[in-house]
Order: structure tokens, then sequence, then C-alpha cells
């Protein structure tokens, strides 16, 4: 009698304690997407821009991933492109990670189109405000564009 309740005893601490230990199993999925890292990258270090150079655009230091961590890479110059403005590289949150997208040329007319629309938009905005329509920022603003990324977050 005394040996069946010690057994008893046994199992039931046994089960106690197994218990627990099954239900904290946890399953982690990672799949690695190339060019996606999951670490937020560093804030920019401010890096003073030489005095111009002619014939050749400054283009700003980076951090960049090595596989493990962040490190810094120094600006430099590239050679300008005539009817081109340079667009500096950046870091871009995506699906859940960062990407870097490499800077490029643009012509100076996109350029130009693009800046209008923002003097555009400013000034609707200010005449919007002038007006009590609130910050300029509401649904109806903007039907016909709606700027990269605002549409997933329901502002257009």
């Amino acid at each position: 009698m005394k040996i069946r309740l010690a057994a008893l005893g046994m199992a039931s601490a046994f089960a106690l304690l197994a218990t627990p230990l099954g239900a904290n199993a946890q399953v982690s999925v990672n799949i690695n997407v190339p060019g996606l890292v999951m670490v937020a990258p560093p804030p920019p270090r401010y890096e003073p821009p030489p005095p111009p150079r002619g014939g050749y655009v400054w283009v700003p230091g980076r951090w960049a991933w090595d596989g493990r961590a962040y490190a810094w890479r120094r600006g430099g110059w590239q050679p300008a492109r005539s009817g081109y403005a340079y667009a500096p590289g950046r870091w871009v949150e995506d699906r859940g990670g960062w990407r870097w997208t490499e800077g490029d040329w643009r012509r100076h007319e996109a350029r130009r189109r693009d800046r209008e629309w923002d003097d555009d938009h400013r000034r609707h905005d200010r005449d919007d405000r002038r007006r009590g329509h609130g910050h300029g920022h509401d649904r109806d603003h903007g039907r016909d564009f709606c700027p990269p990324g605002q549409a997933k977050k329901g502002n257009c």
C-alpha cells in the first residue's frame, strides 16, 4: 500500500512538472528574404559636405549592412550627368524589415514637376486652413493622386 501511494505521488509530481514544459513549446519560422534586413538602421550621421567641385555631385555617406551589423560608409564624389539631378539612396521599411534603395539620377524636368506639385499642394493646404477645413490632409483632398505609401495608411 505504501509503495502504491509513493508511486502515485511520484507520478503526480512528474505530471505536474511535465505539463508546463509542454505548454511553453514554440515554433519559430524565419524566412530569409534577400536584401531585407530585420534590424532598423541607426540614424544617419551628419557628414558636412565638402566645398563644391566642378563636374561632380556629392553623394552623402550611409549605413551599410554587412550581414551581421551596420557599418558607416563615407560619402564621395560622383561625376555629374547633364540634365539630371542625383537623388540619394535611402533605407525603406519593407515587409517588417528594412531594404536599401540605391540612389539614382532623375531628369531635371521630373524634379521640377515634383517641386511644382509640392508648391501647389502647400498652397491648397494654406487655403484650406484659411477656410477652416483643418490641416489639409483630409480624405477628400487629392483624390486624383495619392502620394506613395499613403493609400495603405487610409489617407487617400
